[in-house]
């Protein structure tokens, strides 16, 4: 058996990828497809189709193939642009412990660290200490190629419009122009903002729009050389966005936080386990809230090296216990903002204030939206635990699919299927992040793949009744003649 010592050196992705090839054919993957083509009106209808091509749309996509089930994903980024991780992303590095196997669905030769000590060696990954977020996008670019994803780039849905027949119609823009497409299962792997937007105070609305930002905004932080500028936040994009202000020149950043103390302990990280990750979907009601309500409560504090990275700079500011209670516009375009601790006059206000579920800013979801039944309409919670994330999170069938808020209002709802972080609520953290995204498209993919079996099982049925390749040909045998005794 050879030691780590005698493997340290980099074998190249060329044997990696030779390994995953015969990883892959011993387990006889993916699986042969056997649902039955489908058409309306003469147009063939996908099996499944997944609206996202980051992570968690790879993910889903691959364990769908390995249960023979086809599939297409469509993206509206550029190729290679997939998710957030080369565009509003911002952080050094990922938060998430570099051992942990994110998307790669039980394949050690999929795994981040496969990939990486193939090209740098053992030793380089003994010395890394957490993944840096651009080598994260190349190790998924390659997870893109040699799992031979079929991603439409450029691709943006602009209607999903569940139906009667059995069918998802989605309305799609690509340079191509505007189609259609057909597909008997949606899924919506549309990431942390996957069923509305940022959430935004309501003083930005006295703002002008060049003055202030979301931390998740496409942004040029050039522009920000020589300027005063305010993070209202103190999460981990908060001090993503004042670092690289900082880095970028600006003359001060200010970390507006109201708690008087930062976080330290991330209840999240302490509450993962297989039988949280299996368990949350079996949870009484009460508990599910009781668990992420909790965890939304004590929030995740920043990275201990994303913080650091923003105490480097003498003129980064950390202004705990401060809350700003108006804003105004002064005469030649800066902004004062009236704080409980006095008056901060800044040329620049970033929100790293999260995201929210918002139907009226995804135009994509105007069909669906109003008919989903939401935790709001299903759980009431004790007095003190209220929690806006989690009412209005949708309340999702064991299939991440969503339901009707009034039964039969919306025929095919259930056809739409929600794997991205509004999940949470329902199935736990199993569609986004990294610890168990795997977890997580195998019970989508299979939950599917019971779905379309019992709805084709006549279809199946009736394959059973024609099989007739034989296992014995009749010559297998000679009959013994023989009589009974007496």
């Amino acid at each position: 058996m050879p030691n780590r010592e005698s493997i340290a050196a980099p074998q190249g992705l060329a044997a990696l990828e030779a390994r995953l090839r015969q990883d892959i054919e011993w387990l006889a993957l993916p699986g042969k497809a056997w649902t039955p083509q489908t058409e309306r009106d003469g147009v063939a209808v996908l099996d499944v189709a997944i609206i996202g091509g980051g992570q968690a749309g790879m993910a889903a996509s691959v364990a769908l193939s390995h249960l023979g089930i086809p599939n297409v994903i469509y993206d509206q980024s550029p190729k290679d642009f997939e998710g957030p991780w080369a565009t509003t992303a911002r952080m050094e590095t990922l938060r998430s412990p570099k051992t942990l196997t994110g998307p790669a669905l039980g394949f050690p030769a999929l795994t981040f660290r496969a990939w990486f000590e193939a090209q740098f060696g053992a030793q380089a990954w003994d010395e890394l200490d957490k993944i840096p977020r651009m080598q994260w996008m190349d190790y998924l670019r390659w997870f893109r190629r040699v799992m031979h994803l079929d991603i439409r780039n450029e691709h943006r849905v602009l209607a999903v419009l569940p139906r009667a027949d059995g069918v998802v119609e989605l309305k799609l823009a690509s340079p191509q122009g505007e189609s259609s497409v057909l597909a008997r299962r949606v899924v919506l792997a549309t990431g942390r903002d996957g069923l509305g937007g940022a959430y935004l105070p309501p003083l930005v609305d006295k703002l002008p729009r060049a003055r202030w930002a979301h931390s998740s905004d496409v942004l040029d932080y050039a522009t920000l050389k020589g300027k005063r500028v305010g993070v209202v936040g103190g999460g981990s994009s908060a001090m993503d966005s004042a670092a690289t202000a900082l880095e970028e020149g600006a003359a001060r950043v200010d970390l507006l936080i109201r708690r008087k103390e930062l976080p330290r302990v991330n209840k999240g990280k302490g509450s993962g386990n297989p039988g949280l990750v299996n368990g949350h979907l079996h949870l009484p009601d009460e508990w599910k809230w009781r668990i992420r309500h909790y965890v939304n409560a004590q929030q995740v504090p920043p990275p201990s090296g994303s913080t650091r990275r923003v105490s480097r700079f003498a003129n980064a500011r950390f202004l705990l216990g401060t809350a700003i209670r108006d804003v105004a516009v002064q005469p030649d375009g800066t902004l004062r903002l009236d704080t409980n601790r006095g008056p901060l006059e800044l040329d620049f206000l970033f929100f790293s204030t999260g995201f929210r579920i918002d139907w009226s800013v995804r135009p994509e979801f105007a069909a669906i939206g109003k008919h989903i039944l939401t935790w709001s309409e299903r759980y009431t919670p004790p007095a003190g635990d209220e929690d806006a994330e989690l009412a209005d999170s949708p309340y999702l069938g064991p299939v991440f699919q969503f339901q009707e808020k009034t039964p039969g209002a919306l025929p095919g709802l259930d056809r739409v299927h929600c794997f991205c972080y509004p999940a949470t609520a329902s199935h736990g953290t199993v569609s986004g992040d990294i610890p168990a995204i795997s977890d997580g498209a195998y019970r989508l993919a299979q939950g599917i793949a019971s779905l379309l079996y019992g709805e084709d099982v006549e279809y199946h049925y009736r394959n059973i009744e024609a099989y007739e390749e034989p296992e014995l040909v009749g010559d297998e045998w000679t009959p013994s003649e023989w009589e009974l005794p007496g």
